[in-house]
């Protein structure tokens, strides 16, 4: 084994700056720079022929399913040519690359030396080739078969003296096959620890939509966007995020609809969109999106949703029919004490916490009261508070004040960020199962599946803090990068004896590692999947509840890559060899409709599952919302009382938000650039109100450490370039997963347990060096 001198793991992202450039902002999103961006990418990252054909079949009928965002598919139409956004053009560069981490590079890079380098860095490097392993004091990877991989974590899972005391992590871009196959692994093994990514981003969501509605997922369909009246997004960015909502929000304009954005960042992708397929758009400039700008304090948003629906019920008060007062006696309850409960509220106290002047918020209300077919969208800007939950049931209350559930153009709208996570989910990666879906895991797999609920993403992260869970293992994602508090989350996995991570690319969280580290490379979704019948699809969720096939079309980087399906396999077959267990592990994965054929036996909805998902355009799964049907226990939906507490800053406190740049999706990174938002070359910085700037005796450029002092233990973030831009006082932003180090671990949603990442009291210290301030410009 190669030696190297000792260097120390960095567990965060190196501090080096890269030569920051930046300009105006944007006024619209997409366009010709947009396609430029794209090819960029693309054909910077594979020979054109191999560029084109995954672009071809990149979210088409039987084809790719884009390995980014979770946004739907259009049912009917789908342009030929481009049926992708620009990110999504990025994640297909990033994973179809012909670059390499072949075996020489391992033994070129030590652990220690890659972990200095940036992530930016370990991700252009290319695709996994070989299983490789990490023995205890050694300084670099090393090839490891198959065989002898899953048999390692077999030895390690079996010695274990509870299988609580392992955990099961899963990304929201694991296929449904992959996901149930995992799940019931897991369970049969005994233990429900089966954290995800989901923790993390809509928990708050599913657990506010399940609470009122019966179902923790959105009421609306895609073409529910053309017929609404009015659209309502908040804490979330579609021009970075999910370009291709732009395209269904350019058609509702052009039928007619308006459109209110709230959020804290004045964003190109809310104001304007340059469709680049429109010829309309490249000669008139685009689409203009939002009719009604509400720039709001970060976490004002539960103030303003009281003060929306406190004008509601006034103006039912002073004219009628406003409300729908049918649907409410008929389909709802708890309605009299909403009303009772919302007149305790000052409305000039409400539009003082949520930072909006009053002449705007009736200007936007007067929308709602106008108007009857209401969709309310939202992501994680929401959902990363402390009170997102009471937040999303406020939303809720809106709609149901309105009537507007159960009725075209109208819903909930909690637009999802990874491809399946919501999948994920569906096929029951949960660490609080219900009920129903263990007894039918019993009843046809013939075991009796652990009842006891298991760790959380936060839980999991104290438990190997704690030393009660000792063996990690991820299916998918970065996990030391995505998740809260970096340095605490670093200290918890390098106290596990085993840490295994299924991945497509090197990443951070291959470089924090237990005692024995493995990386599993697994095919793609670009990459064909053949197994002993031949080549074979997988299935995926959309946020819209669409379940559709997803089928690689290029040859993957390396002979010695197994399909996710196949290393769960692999594992149970190695873990649960002697435990009597009926399960054909290596008949199932021989051919995926044997998957698919059990969960149609285990979960509702799934109904001829593998001829349904060969349809074009695959089926809607039930949604009883959609159906103006509540599955709570009073078979009703739920107003909720939701107290509002506002977040008081001290005089030199600033409340952060964390938001990606437009070169990046989730913990990957794309590039360096953040065009919309005017600022290059950069991830180092914090956006500051210009006025906040020269308060705090501060200059452009003057480079900063940040601190957080939660529960009275201080996290920094060093070096971070001040950069005015347009966001409201006392409010800062920063990108992730740069800024996650100040996050702290114990500061979570209340019920959901998200991390509060958008809502993060920091403080600032200038960087002095010789004395003299530093500059980074």
């Amino acid at each position: 084994m190669k030696k190297v001198e000792k260097t120390p793991i960095n567990p965060q992202s190196p501090t080096d700056f890269t030569g920051i450039e930046t300009s105006n902002p944007a006024k619209a999103a997409a366009g010709v720079k947009a396609v430029y961006s794209s090819f960029k990418h693309v054909f910077g990252a594979m020979p054109v022929q191999r560029g084109l054909k995954a672009l071809l079949h990149l979210n088409q009928k039987g084809g790719i399913d884009c390995p980014s965002c979770a946004w739907p598919d259009p049912d009917n139409e789908r342009s030929k040519v481009a049926e992708y956004c620009e990110n999504g053009a990025k994640a297909i560069a990033e994973e179809a690359t012909t670059r390499k981490v072949t075996t020489v590079f391992f033994q070129k890079y030590s652990v220690a030396e890659l972990s200095q380098k940036s992530d930016y860095w370990l991700g252009q490097q290319g695709r996994l080739t070989h299983p490789m392993v990490l023995h205890p004091a050694q300084t670099h990877y090393e090839k490891i078969a198959w065989k002898d991989a899953f048999q390692l974590i077999a030895q390690h899972l079996n010695q274990l003296a509870s299988p609580d005391e392992a955990i099961f992590y899963t990304s929201g871009r694991t296929s449904n096959e992959a996901a149930f196959l995992y799940q019931l692994f897991v369970r049969m093994y005994g233990t429900n620890n089966l954290p995800d990514c989901s923790n993390m981003c809509h928990e708050s969501s599913g657990s506010a939509l399940g609470e009122t509605l019966g179902l923790g997922k959105g009421s609306v369909k895609l073409d529910d966007f053309e017929k609404a009246e009015v659209i309502m997004i908040l804490g979330q960015n579609p021009g970075t995020n999910h370009p291709r909502m732009l395209t269904a929000l350019e058609k509702a304009k052009r039928a007619g609809v308006k459109i209110i954005s709230i959020n804290p960042l004045i964003e190109p992708g809310l104001l304007k969109f340059n469709h680049p397929q429109e010829v309309r758009d490249l000669i008139f400039g685009g689409e203009k999106l939002t009719d009604i700008y509400l720039q709001i304090r970060i976490n004002g948003d539960l103030a303003l949703l009281k003060a929306f629906n406190k004008i509601l019920l006034e103006a039912e008060e002073k004219k009628g029919n406003v409300l729908d007062k049918p649907f409410i006696k008929e389909h709802t309850e708890g309605y009299a004490e909403l009303v009772e409960n919302l007149k305790k509220y000052d409305l000039e106290k409400l539009v003082d916490d949520c930072g909006i002047p009053l002449h705007a918020i009736e200007e936007a209300a007067q929308l709602l009261i106008n108007h009857n077919k209401i969709i309310v969208c939202w992501a994680m800007g929401l959902t990363q508070h402390k009170n997102s939950v009471p937040t999303i049931r406020e939303i809720v209350n809106l709609l149901l004040l309105k009537g507007s559930i159960g009725k075209e153009g109208a819903g909930t709208c909690p637009v999802r960020g990874h491809s399946n996570v919501q999948g994920d989910r569906t096929m029951g990666i949960y660490e609080k199962p219900k009920s129903d879906f263990l007894n039918k895991l019993k009843e046809v797999f013939q075991f009796s599946p652990p009842r006891k609920h298991g760790y959380d993403t936060v839980e999991a992260i104290k438990a190997m803090a704690e030393k009660k869970a000792s063996v990690f293992l991820a299916m998918g994602g970065n996990f030391l990068s995505a998740t809260p508090d970096t340095e605490f989350t670093a200290k918890a996995l390098q106290n596990c004896n085993l840490t295994a991570h299924v991945s497509t690319k090197l990443n951070r969280s291959h470089l924090v590692h237990g005692k024995t580290a493995l990386i599993l490379p697994c095919l793609g979704r670009t990459d064909i999947d053949y197994q002993v019948t031949g080549n074979q699809f997988v299935s995926v969720e959309n946020s819209m509840g669409v379940v559709h096939s997803s089928q690689g079309v290029l040859t993957p980087p390396s002979e010695t890559l197994l399909s996710e399906p196949a290393i769960v396999a692999g594992i149970a077959n190695a873990t649960l060899a002697d435990k009597h267990f009926t399960t054909n592990w290596d008949y199932l994965i021989s051919n995926y409709d044997h998957i698919r054929d059990l969960i149609e036996k285990t979960i509702e909805g799934f109904d001829n599952y593998n001829r349904q998902v060969r349809q074009e355009g695959g089926f809607y799964l039930p949604n009883a919302p959609r159906d103006k049907k509540f599955t709570t226990d009073t078979k009703k939906a739920k107003f909720s009382i939701n107290i509002l507490h506002t977040i008081q800053l001290k005089a030199d406190e600033y409340l952060m938000m964390t938001i990606r740049s437009h070169d990046q999706f989730n913990t990957t990174v794309y590039g360096l650039d953040d065009r919309y938002r005017g600022i290059y070359n950069e991830r180092r910085i914090i956006l500051m109100n210009e006025q906040d700037i020269k308060g705090a005796g501060l200059q452009i450029y003057q480079v900063v450490n940040l601190h957080n002092h939660f529960g009275g233990i201080k996290r920094t973030a060093e070096r971070f370039i001040v950069v005015p831009y347009s966001i409201p006082a006392r409010c800062v932003a920063t990108y992730f997963p740069e800024a996650n180090v100040l996050v702290p671990i114990d500061s979570y949603a209340d019920i959901s347990q998200t991390p509060t990442s958008k809502s993060v009291v920091i403080t600032l210290e200038p960087v002095v060096e010789s004395g003299k301030i530093v500059l980074a410009k």
